[in-house]
């Protein structure tokens, strides 16, 4: 198993000697869960009336609620994954350990195009592996590919609401301030419309389990320039809502 570098000895073994079963007993879960990065939403919502927390995660940064929803008569699961890679990993493998199988992702993610607007919808259908935490889920790649029966689903309900989107590959990286002009330039060059910090690990955490995932990102901050430009884009208050409700939709047509 031992490589030249640590982060390449992928052990294939499916079991590890912590397990999420370990901390999370199955509970009446739905099986349908939509993953939201946008804790305005979420604070929304609560206000409204609109969510029922039925589990709780927990970890040294405070209690992260675990929602139920109910949308036309059909019951769905919701929660906050963090921020970064392997924070978000282990919160979704909790929530598959829970019972959720299908989910869809919203998010907001820094544009390597300028000509992608601050709140255009961009569907991944990959993601560059350039964080740690998918070597730990899925052998060494240069990539790892989207659950195809999430996007197909994400498509439609874009369609049925006349919302314009792009497909495309996206790059994950777990340095925020390491987004170097050559860096930004190479993952251009192979083709990544967005840069953000979990996609890649979701996806691997997915393949690994045997689960259904894929994700909507919203065009936000701009690094195709000299000099970054943040465009405001986690004040969109009015996107950032209709996102968590197309997520919705898209999840109940898997």
């Amino acid at each position: 198993m031992q490589a030249l570098y640590p982060i390449l000895e992928f052990d294939p073994s499916p079991n590890a000697i912590l397990e999420p079963h370990l901390i999370h007993d199955k509970i009446a879960i739905p099986e349908r869960c939509v993953v939201c990065f946008f804790a305005d939403v979420f604070e929304t919502l609560r206000a409204n009336g609109k969510l029922k927390v039925i589990a709780t995660q927990r970890s040294e940064i405070g209690d992260n609620p675990i929602y139920e929803l109910d949308l036309d008569g059909r019951r769905l699961a919701a929660f906050h994954p963090g921020v970064g890679a392997p924070l978000a990993a282990a919160f979704l493998d909790e929530v598959i350990a829970l019972g959720c199988r299908k989910f869809i992702a919203c998010g907001g993610a820094g544009v390597l195009n300028r000509e992608i607007a601050v709140g255009h919808l961009v569907v991944p259908t990959s993601a560059v592996r350039d964080e740690g935490t998918s070597y730990h889920y899925l052998p060494p790649s240069r990539e790892v590919s989207v659950s195809p029966e999430g996007v197909v689903a994400i498509e439609a309900a874009l369609k049925a609401d006349g919302i314009d989107y792009i497909v495309g590959k996206t790059w994950t990286t777990d340095a925020i301030y390491r987004e170097t002009p050559d860096k930004v330039k190479l993952r251009k060059e192979e083709g990544c419309l967005t840069v953000e910090m979990e996609a890649a690990a979701f996806f691997a955490v997915a393949q690994f389990r045997g689960v259904t995932f894929a994700q909507i990102l919203y065009g936000g901050d701009n690094l195709d320039s000299e000099q970054w430009d943040s465009r405001h884009w986690d004040k969109r208050t009015s996107i950032r809502e209709k996102l968590f409700w197309l997520a919705a939709e898209a999840c109940l047509r898997l």
